[in-house]
């Protein structure tokens, strides 16, 4: 039964943290009464210029495709056969995204043997794709990932995920030791198997800064070469990206660490998923996640045909043709057996129609 407080309350709820309202917007950003000053919107304009540096990034922001793992978690998609997931893996490899996640190898028989074909599929047709896959932060589900790794014979990213947030740790009954355990057997038995980890905290833009902090020194003192940052309800806005973003990074240079890389895995549950993503991007995060027509749990993920569309215009990466996006929706839309919807903005029947 869950618990609750004397006076009715959630105590978990009650200890969620919005990164939203971290940073307050700088006086220049507010609207003062009967408009704006003209020097309040060059100001203006010239932080955006210097938060949105795309071109003059150190290289592309790379893209990571979850369909095959967070998109067909949700309850409306369908867990393809394996071909239609082939033929997926060939056209996520068409529009130039980075990075792929093969699934959870632990979470059933069916989803290690996909994992392993999908893996040697990757490596047999020389898709331009690194692998990855997701576990929780145990040891028997890092050393699933460790089989298929070793069955394709390619070098595989674990994805460890945990919870971060007050509400999850007070339903679960965790406490910081738990935490700071978890992620230690994680990095040990990734370090044992010779796969990089990245240590995904959940529901982070819902979690404070302690937990986090104390979460990203595990990660540094467990070995992690990634950490990904998750929206997982869908909860920030853009402001929030930022302060979350720039948190993340001072704390990895405080810990010694500021070489270890950013991810950022979004869900639109407020219809933000995407505006959060090219946030994260322009922030700075190394990859960001995303997945086939926004599907996924609840309402979906960021949408990764959209986000490839917009991050190529916005100098961000290599553009891709629209044709070529179309078509990767197509392939999604069987395989998950999820209609295209007619205003979608690529691929939409009302593309070509005034």
């Amino acid at each position: 039964m869950q618990r609750m407080s004397t006076d009715g309350r959630d105590p978990g709820a009650a200890a969620l943290f919005d990164w939203n309202r971290a940073e307050p917007a700088p006086a220049e950003r507010r609207l003062p009464p009967g408009g704006v000053p003209a020097e309040a919107w060059a100001a203006a304009r010239a932080e955006d210029e210097a938060w949105l540096p795309f071109e003059r990034a150190a290289r592309p922001v790379e893209v990571l495709d979850e369909t095959l793992r967070d998109g067909i978690q949700g309850v409306s998609t369908v867990n393809p056969p394996s071909a239609q997931k082939i033929e997926l893996l060939h056209a996520m490899a068409s529009v130039g995204v980075d990075a792929v996640n093969l699934g959870i190898p632990a979470s059933g028989p069916r989803q290690f043997e996909d994992a392993c074909l999908l893996a040697r599929e990757i490596v047999s047709s020389r898709l331009p794709l690194a692998l990855t896959a997701a576990a929780r932060t145990t040891a028997a589900d890092i050393e699933e990932v460790a089989r298929v790794a070793e069955r394709a014979g390619a070098p595989m990213v674990v994805y460890a995920f945990i919870g971060s947030s007050p509400i999850r740790h007070f339903v679960e009954g965790w406490g910081p030791d738990f935490l700071a355990r978890s992620v230690e057997a994680a990095g040990r038995a990734a370090a044992a198997a010779g796969l990089p980890f990245c240590l995904v905290a959940e529901d982070a833009t819902r979690a404070p800064p302690g937990m986090l902090h104390a979460l990203f020194r595990a990660a540094v003192d467990a070995g992690a070469a990634r950490l990904c940052l998750c929206d997982t309800t869908g909860h920030v806005t853009p402001p929030g990206v930022a302060a979350l973003v720039a948190f993340a990074r001072r704390e990895l240079a405080a810990l010694g660490a500021p070489g270890i890389e950013l991810d950022w895995h979004g869900h639109n549950d407020r219809g933000l998923g995407l505006s959060a993503a090219l946030w994260a991007a322009a922030c700075g995060v190394e990859r960001v996640h995303a997945t086939a027509l926004g599907v996924g749990e609840r309402v979906g993920n960021s949408c990764l045909e959209l986000l490839l569309d917009n991050l190529g215009r916005l100098g961000a990466r290599a553009p891709v043709p629209r044709e070529r996006l179309a078509a990767y929706c197509a392939v999604a839309s069987r395989a998950l057996a999820w209609p295209i919807p007619p205003d979608h903005p690529i691929a939409g029947a009302l593309t070509r129609r005034t």
